[in-house]
């Protein structure tokens, strides 16, 4: 049996979420920027600096070409959990802006973290992945 040095974790500050569109949005919805009704994503991270590197990935990579849409600290992350109006949808920034603010955190689901692909069951992959899939970790 082999063994594997064990990953080192990354710090908390520098998790960034974005969570908030399927696999399958990431994967085949990504437009230019400009394009009317562009998808967009919201981002948030405790630390500033790793907000505005996720921020520039969501906007900047061929993987995943968004409006990124600051959505601040993880602890407001909740709004956009199951159960909430802006869970994976394809909403553009004016839109996206809406249903977070109309989130409600009684009718928000319990149910955080899961991030499934209703049809293909494909997890969203993190801000984390993408830094590590562009060389940044």
């Amino acid at each position: 049996m082999s063994h594997r040095p064990a990953r080192p974790r990354p710090d908390p500050a520098a998790r960034p979420a974005w969570n908030a569109a399927l696999a399958g949005t990431q994967q085949t919805q990504g437009v230019p920027a400009g394009t009317p009704g562009r998808i967009a994503i919201p981002v948030a991270a405790d630390s500033d600096e790793a907000r505005r590197v996720a921020m520039r990935l969501v906007d900047d990579t061929c993987f995943a070409p968004f409006d990124p849409f600051d959505a601040g600290v993880l602890a407001d992350s909740w709004r956009r959990q199951p159960g909430t109006p802006a869970y994976c949808t394809e909403l553009a920034l004016k839109e996206l802006e809406s249903a977070l603010a109309a989130a409600d955190r009684a009718e928000a689901s319990d149910r955080a973290g899961i991030g499934a692909d209703r049809s293909t069951g494909l997890m969203a992959p993190t801000v984390a992945t993408l830094l590590e899939a562009a060389g940044m970790r």
